[in-house]
């Protein structure tokens, strides 16, 4: 096979021991080895590569790609048992950057506001004419791309916990979000355009279009017109389904995201989702699944026959295959290039720190938080505090003497309250920003003010090294377990689930009960404006039953979170370790809806199989996670 590819592909092959064991990994808890890892050198190198491997699908078996980046995916979307194509080594550069207000406003020919993307029109030829935007490769590390970016004081606010590890297309295909996606949103709102290869191993422009601009894309009859065409009438035929089916959540990265594919001003959101009215203190703002109306039949764009006619155009209509492919883990596609819509960074930023001793008032105080529209709210309880406060010294590392004293010195307060009284249960980071100083404290002042009644401990920071102590808390936990629990090492399995935020002060004691059944050691962090919450344990994976604790905590853990009509996965995405459960999310029908989706755009599921839709033998099911689960001694793991 090597021999075959390096005919055509200018990039590297390789297949040595040292290569296929490290690309059996990603930052999951899953060990899945490849036949061989390619690094293109251009989209030329994908494009023949593409069309190659569909080509020989009978002469290969189980011949596939899995595109890569970065491997931070903790859900083992990065690994694939056929080829790896790892775009970090030379698809890596950013190609476009638009840093400045243009002089002049770009002409507005369909006139076009994009929904969720506060500066944006459509301009001429349908190329997004915003001030700022940046054009870049999926193998750019998002520690490079905001160097650039901070430059001009821009940012992608959709940056993760990991931005110092992770790559762009990882974020595209994953659809990630992190601590400012309360205010700002997720990744799927910050991509203007993309070029992405489909199975038929063509490189094609994907971006918003206008009720007639996705008419003559379906007339062209070729294989994108299709993948319009079948994706439009996939979506407008079962409109109630998926209406019904939406995870009334902030954040939603389980299966593929088809509510925002086709859009008007009457089904922008179809509905809020399927909570009933009498579900929770806010709910009475969400329709019941019987009231589901405004649902718009968009079925007159499409000639019976599958030919063109002329239609009423409507302003307000666009339909955007970005919404779907981004999130979907390289399963419909291998995108080359993304261009992403920058914001204004804030130039002054203060952190409100409040001590919670009783989940009881949680979800009111977050109702309270979010009417003063903060950065962030974030989250973690009193065992990561404790795990902070044990292996502190971690934090001082690449801090200069000063630095290192002023951390140490901020961290006083914690010990004296550990020696007297112990730790809150929980911790809520609440942080405001803006462009003067004065008023950003005069916001957490107000913030102060508005939950006195609440009788909580508060603290405004005073500087950035404090403020720097929590968030470095907040984010390294992860890392610390890692490093430090002798005999056992961290199991992401969990670990994105969400709820709505009113739900948390039930949900939480009743999903730490679940936990405690089991001898676990984990802590618990998370985006709590969000109601999103990552649950990192520590396991033993000597243990031969480690492999039915994962499954049968999976199912127990999901549904918790299904009773409460959230979603398993908020950000973190659905990979090798929880495709097997999307059933229990969805239900039959929606299942049947994705099968369709992977079909429509790769019918001989050439495209990191085994994600988001199962298979026999290449993933998606229980069995496969309990056998793949990485093997660091000779236990096996069965179901």
């Amino acid at each position: 096979m090597k021999d075959e590819i390096k005919k055509f592909f200018k990039g590297d092959a390789e297949d040595n021991e040292e290569t296929l064991v490290k690309y059996s990994h990603d930052a999951s808890l899953l060990e899945v080895r490849p036949k061989i890892v390619l690094f293109p050198r251009n989209s030329e190198d994908v494009k023949n590569l593409v069309k190659w491997v569909g080509e020989n699908t009978q002469k290969y078996s189980g011949l596939s790609i899995t595109a890569r980046c970065a491997g931070t995916c903790m859900a083992g979307g990065a690994i694939g048992e056929s080829i790896i194509l790892d775009f970090t080594r030379y698809m890596n550069h950013m190609l476009k950057f638009m840093d400045e207000v243009p002089k002049a406003p770009l002409k507005n020919s369909s006139r076009v506001t994009l929904p969720e993307v506060s500066v944006g029109t459509l301009a001429t030829q349908n190329s997004l004419g915003v001030p700022f935007c940046i054009t870049v490769q999926p193998g750019m590390f998002y520690r490079d791309f905001e160097k650039i970016t901070l430059e001009k004081n821009l940012i992608l606010p959709c940056f993760t916990a990991s931005k110092s590890l992770n790559a762009m297309g990882g974020m595209y295909g994953n659809n990630s979000a992190g601590e400012r996606t309360l205010k700002y949103g997720k990744t799927e709102d910050y991509i203007l355009s993309a070029k992405v290869i489909f199975a038929d191993g063509n490189e094609y422009v994907v971006k918003p279009l206008t009720q007639d601009e996705l008419t003559k894309k379906i007339a062209q009859n070729d294989f994108e017109g299709n993948i319009y065409k079948n994706i439009f009438t996939l979506i407008n035929n079962n409109k109630e389904e998926i209406a019904h089916a939406k995870p009334n959540v902030h954040k939603n990265s389980a299966g593929y995201y088809i509510w925002n594919v086709m859009q008007d001003s009457v089904v922008k959101n179809y509905t809020d989702g399927r909570f009933n009215q009498n579900d929770g203190g806010k709910s009475n703002n969400f329709l019941q699944p019987s009231e589901i109306r405004n649902l718009k039949d968009f079925s007159g764009l499409l000639h019976p026959s599958g030919g063109t006619f002329p239609v009423q155009n409507s302003s307000n209509f666009f339909f955007d295959l970005n919404k779907l492919l981004v999130g979907s883990q390289g399963t419909l596609g291998i995108v080359t290039e993304i261009t992403f819509k920058l914001i204004p960074q804030t130039k002054h930023s203060k952190l409100v720190v409040i001590f919670m001793n009783d989940m009881e008032p949680l979800g009111r105080l977050v109702d309270e938080i979010l009417t003063l529209n903060p950065e962030t709210l974030e989250a973690y309880d009193d065992k990561t505090m404790k795990l902070a406060v044990r292996f502190f010294p971690d934090f001082l590392k690449n801090k200069g003497f000063i630095e290192m004293f002023k951390f140490m010195w901020s961290f006083l307060p914690e010990l004296k309250m550990m020696l007297t009284g112990g730790f809150p249960k929980l911790i809520l980071l609440v942080e405001f920003a803006g462009d003067d100083e004065k008023s950003v404290h005069e916001k957490c002042r107000v913030l102060v003010e508005k939950i006195k009644n609440f009788k909580l401990k508060v603290h405004i920071t005073k500087n950035e090294t404090e403020s720097g102590k929590y968030w470095d808390i907040r984010r390294e936990s992860f890392a610390l377990l890692r490093k430090h629990v002798k005999g056992k090492r961290t199991a992401p399995f969990v670990d994105d689930i969400i709820v709505r935020p009113e739900f948390l002060p039930k949900f939480l004691p009743e999903l730490n009960k679940i936990l405690s059944r089991y001898d676990l050691t984990y802590t618990l962090a998370g985006h709590a404006g969000d109601g999103n919450f990552h649950i990192i344990p520590l396991m033993d994976f000597s243990r031969p039953d480690t492999g039915k604790i994962i499954l049968e905590l999976s199912d127990k853990v999901y549904d918790l979170v299904a009773q409460y009509h959230g979603s398993i996965t908020a950000e973190h995405n659905d990979g090798i370790i929880r495709t097997p459960y999307l059933g229990k999310m969805y239900g039959e029908k929606i299942m049947s809806i994705f099968k369709e989706i992977k079909n429509i755009f790769d019918s001989k599921n050439i495209f990191n199989p085994g994600k988001k839709v199962a298979t026999e033998k290449m993933g998606g099911t229980k069995e496969y996670i309990s056998t793949h689960i990485a093997i660091e001694h000779n236990a096996k793991h069965g179901v």
